[in-house]
């Protein structure tokens, strides 16, 4: 339930605590979560803002707040993330993309948190029938692939992989999903290698990551941004619903159309976009097994196993 403005709680939600102890450890991310109730009033009063309500679910790297700003009280949003959950990444392509295919910076200075235009926090394009939220999908993402600001501070895809690929490496021995473990770092490793560009990428793209706005219908958020190929980009929003896919009698063909007709639309190769949905795919199976969720792991490797 939303938390009313003169309840004065920031409690962390469920989702978000979840996220940041399997991403970064619980003791870590403890530390962090439990200050939110004291440093999160601080920082709306450092920059003027009333709050409103806790966004919930929310997201999976920060405590989204809806805020009113002093003293004409213009909606916005304030986001608050952990020192080491990179924010200042965010920060930099929020600034670099203007509110171009994306919600808009109000206020590009290092203070506490990140200060946002208000879009709509309930409706993503995950509100929409499967078909017309890829298209919009589709023609939000191609905005935010620009060349990147000179001087950049982004990682790029073949550095972040690296350490995934690291993470993954283990599970080469696991009965079920060693084979698919293998194939995908296989294909990192030839994708890698033979890189066609280093454009600025949202980096974790998908459905639930656009939402409506007033000065544009659909607006990307929450971006994880890295400089690296399309592909890679595309490669998250390919399995979206794979939830749907699995339950789906004809879900195996409906995953090759959904992969070759995502490349086709935005001018990307079949087979590399194919590559990076497999090792995306299996990385996000990994994770899940390593924190006990086993359900999405089936899912994810099922699905990987269609590509």
């Amino acid at each position: 339930m939303p938390h009313p403005a003169d309840a004065a709680t920031f409690e962390p939600p469920h989702r978000l605590v979840r996220a940041l102890g399997e991403t970064y450890g619980k003791d870590v991310a403890g530390g962090w979560l439990g200050r939110l109730p004291e440093a999160a009033p601080e920082a709306l009063a450092a920059r003027g803002l009333e709050p409103e309500r806790v966004v919930e679910p929310g997201g999976r790297s920060s405590l989204v707040v809806l805020v009113r700003r002093r003293p004409g009280g213009e909606p916005a949003v304030l986001k608050l993330a952990p020192p080491f959950a990179g924010a200042e990444a965010e920060r930099d392509a929020l600034a670099h993309w203007d509110g171009w295919g994306a919600v808009r910076l109000l206020d590009a200075s290092e203070g506490p948190g990140l200060l946002l235009e208000r879009l709509q926090p309930d409706v993503s394009l995950r509100s929409l029938p499967e078909a017309k939220a890829l298209l919009e999908a589709a023609g939000t993402v191609r905005r935010l692939w620009v060349e990147p600001p000179a001087g950049h501070r982004f990682a790029s895809v073949a550095d972040r992989t690296a350490r995934e690929a690291a993470a993954m490496a283990p599970h080469r021995t696991d009965e079920v999903a060693g084979p698919l473990v293998a194939a995908a770092l296989e294909a990192r490793e030839a994708l890698v290698a033979d890189a066609p560009e280093a454009l600025l990428l949202h980096g974790s793209f998908r459905q639930g990551k656009v939402l409506a706005g007033e000065r544009a219908p659909w607006l990307a958020v929450g971006p994880d941004p890295v400089v690296g190929e399309r592909a890679y980009d595309l490669a998250r929003l390919a399995r979206d619903r794979v939830e749907d896919l699995v339950a789906a009698t004809g879900g195996p063909a409906a995953a090759r159309r959904r992969v070759n007709k995502l490349a086709d639309s935005l001018d990307v190769d079949r087979e590399r976009l194919r590559g990076w949905t497999l090792f995306r795919a299996v990385e996000s199976a990994t994770r899940a097994l390593a924190a006990g969720r086993e359900r999405d792991a089936e899912l994810l490797l099922e699905f990987a196993g269609w590509l």
